[in-house]
């Protein structure tokens, strides 16, 4: 049986890594500038080949660690990329993971050791090869997550204001939300803590500070909810 095997086509297998970021304003993507042919100089996700020892889940945090220092940060498998021509050099089939994570929390030096650059989503460039298709497919995927799942506070600090919240969402929609029925909406999930704390920087007044209650957040992750725009 085994001997069957070798007569099989060898195709290389790569893991490519979307990673998205908030900075209170805009929704954002790590790109990196490619340093070797072909492509060299211009931007890309990060990513990386699959190792005879690791599973795919296993290669893709080794790829996400490795550029931002992170460990057990939001991660889901999205899908596979496998057009003949995908990789001019050769054929290499790609599964695609998009990850969330806090701005604030990762290695600020390594990444820019990779020459990797925060991109807001309106402004990002070109990439090479199809991972314009991969970026895409994660938006779509995040904006169905989002309205399944409270996934989308992985984005935020672990306090944050009700605006902090409102501006998260329509970064990940890219519309305007209205104020009143937004938090209508979000109270009713009955997943955030009011803190005593208020942030200060906004207004004379200042905001009260929230943080999610992390039973129900870890439940509605479970069982989900529905919350539409």
């Amino acid at each position: 049986m085994i001997n069957q095997y070798k007569n099989e086509d060898k195709t290389l297998l790569a893991v490519d890594c979307i990673i998205f970021g908030f900075d209170n304003e805009e929704l954002k993507l790590l790109l990196i500038k490619r340093d070797f042919e072909p492509e060299k100089g211009k931007w890309s996700l990060m990513g990386g080949f699959l190792k005879q020892n690791e599973t795919l889940n296993e290669a893709a945090s080794r790829v996400l660690t490795h550029l931002t220092g992170l460990h057990d940060v939001y991660m889901e498998q999205l899908y596979s990329f496998s057009e003949l021509d995908r990789d001019p050099v050769e054929r290499t089939i790609s599964v695609a993971y998009f990850a969330l994570i806090n701005l604030n929390d990762h290695d600020k030096e390594l990444t820019e050791s990779h020459s990797a650059k925060w991109f807001s989503l309106k402004d990002m460039p070109k990439l090479i090869f199809d991972h314009d298709a991969m970026v895409q497919h994660a938006i779509r995927r995040l904006r169905y997550r989002t309205a399944t799942q409270p996934i989308g506070f992985e984005l935020l600090p672990e306090k944050f204001t009700m605006r902090q919240l409102q501006k998260l969402y329509e970064a990940i929609y890219d519309q305007t939300l209205d104020k009143r029925n937004f938090t209508k909406k979000i109270n009713g999930m009955d997943l955030l803590l009011r803190l005593d704390e208020k942030d200060m920087t906004s207004s004379k007044k200042g905001s009260y500070l929230f943080k999610f209650d992390e039973q129900k957040y870890k439940e509605k992750v479970m069982d989900g909810f529905s919350f539409k725009v």
